[in-house]
């Protein structure tokens, strides 16, 4: 009987920048996949448009993300901020993400080559 390829992802995220880590197909080495920005909202002299302009900037910037990890069994998010946990809710909210794995943990920025290394880690 095969074994089943588990995809696994590493992202590094912060609240306007993301990193994404995973395996290159037909191979078992982590690298960058890409990365995904998040200009944030301009200044708004209306609060209630303004906080509604800012989560759909970041639902984009979500999407952004996704767009990288296509059928994701596990992803470990790392970062500084509280933006893992609103990825975290944001995949269980999104039928296709619903029975991914998930965990997190808290990391300053680091080199891509550092966090290609401390993702592999994460899943060794």
């Amino acid at each position: 009987m095969a074994q089943k390829h588990t995809k696994q992802f590493g992202v590094w995220m912060d609240s306007r920048n993301a990193t994404i880590v995973g395996k290159n197909s037909g191979t078992d080495e982590f690298a960058v996949l890409g990365h995904a920005k998040n200009p944030g909202a301009e200044p708004n002299t209306n609060e209630n448009t303004g906080n509604n302009h800012e989560i759909m900037l970041t639902h984009k910037f979500f999407k952004e993300i996704l767009s990288k990890i296509s059928d994701a069994d596990e992803i470990h998010l790392t970062g500084t901020g509280q933006i893992q946990e609103q990825f975290i809710k944001y995949l269980a909210e999104t039928p296709q993400y619903k029975s991914t794995k998930s965990t997190e943990s808290t990391s300053n920025k680091m080199s891509d080559e550092k966090l290609v290394e401390f993702i592999g880690k994460q899943f060794n």
